[in-house]
């Protein structure tokens, strides 16, 4: 696996501090091993922050609170938002706010923006990054809005679809990594934490 080249990877206890199963089989599939300890920490929106600043504030947070825990663990921690028209879009509250957001997405190009923090707090090392795709929907039809909703793939996910599952039926076009809009950007996430033991 390609992990084995990053120097000293293999002998660290490596923590994943989220509970997505998404992140949780994107880092399985390309071989990392880790545990999953979820940081109780409670996600912050504002209206005065840019979308970066969201992403970067949570994930800092995220790994900070799981770090103090494990200080001799590699802690990786993430956040995801969708971005439409400057209104950030979170994970849905309920099936109604589930389709004010697949209206407000539909025909429209959005931006996806996934942060991801490495921390090694016995080494007093960080790493934060961010990373942004546009996805645009084709124009949907109330029915379509409606069927899809049903699903049920729109529970805890930031803009109530999932471009992995049977969202993926409507979105004309993405400009980016396609694993960000999943939730994390694999390749940069790799480059990152080579580059973070090297250092």
């Amino acid at each position: 696996m390609l992990f084995s080249l990053i120097d000293n990877l293999e002998t660290i206890d490596v923590i994943l501090a989220s509970a997505s199963p998404r992140r949780y089989e994107l880092l399985k599939s390309i071989g990392l091993q880790f545990k999953v300890v979820k940081s109780e920490v409670e996600e912050i929106f504002s209206d005065e922050l840019e979308p970066q600043e969201i992403v970067e504030l949570n994930a800092n947070r995220k790994g900070d609170d799981v770090a103090q825990k494990h200080p001799n663990s590699l802690v990786i921690s993430a956040d995801t938002i969708v971005v439409s028209k400057n209104i950030v879009m979170g994970k849905p509250h309920d099936e109604k706010d589930a389709y004010r957001m697949l209206r407000q997405l539909s025909g429209r190009t959005h931006q996806v923006y996934t942060a991801f923090a490495i921390n090694f707090l016995s080494e007093e090392k960080k790493y934060i990054e961010t990373v942004s795709t546009a996805v645009r929907f084709r124009n949907l039809k109330e029915e379509e809005i409606w069927s899809y909703i049903n699903t049920g793939e729109i529970v805890d996910k930031a803009g109530a679809y999932a471009i992995q599952g049977q969202g993926a039926m409507l979105i004309e076009k993405i400009n980016g990594c396609f694993f960000n809009v999943v939730g994390f950007p694999l390749s940069r996430f790799f480059v990152a934490l080579d580059q973070f033991f090297k250092e």
